[in-house]
């Protein structure tokens, strides 16, 4: 059997510039939590900047999970991206916040320019609605593979 030819198929490590900038390229995330002896995972629309995940989500299971134990796994990837079988990676655990008063507009503002340059448009103000629960993600310990063919 042949060997494989160096760096097709051998997963890399990622630097934290990469990690950092495939983190601020992407849009969905996977956020595990814990609580009461059950982990829960679930797909997260975010922002990335600083070191840190800034989402909105609403009330519910996740909520109260992450209000009983802030302490989370986020996990993003993006897979085939060339049709060859490439593949990048990144997982973080990290410290989840709720966000109050004078913190939750800039959190917005930059979902709303994250998703409005993604699409062409301005990004408009808008309050939040009933119910909206407005996070904030603290990445401590960061890494990622990669595999580029």
């Amino acid at each position: 059997m042949a060997s494989p030819v160096a760096g097709r198929g051998i997963p890399r490590e990622l630097s934290r510039a990469e990690t950092d900038e495939f983190l601020q390229g992407q849009r969905i995330a996977r956020l595990g939590c814990h609580a009461d002896g059950v982990t829960y995972v679930v797909p997260l629309i975010y922002a990335y900047e600083d070191g840190a995940v800034v989402a909105v989500t609403t009330e519910g299971r996740k909520t109260g999970m992450l209000r009983e134990n802030p302490a989370v796994c986020v996990e993003v990837d993006e897979y085939d991206t060339d049709g060859k079988g490439s593949w990048k990676s990144v997982i973080a655990q990290g410290t989840c916040e709720e966000l109050f008063g004078d913190a939750v507009e800039p959190a917005l503002a930059l979902l709303r320019e994250r998703f409005a340059r993604a699409a062409g448009r301005v990004p408009e103000p808008r309050p939040p609605g009933p119910g909206v629960v407005v996070l904030r993600i603290t990445l401590g310990e960061v890494s990622g593979r990669a595999v580029d063919r």
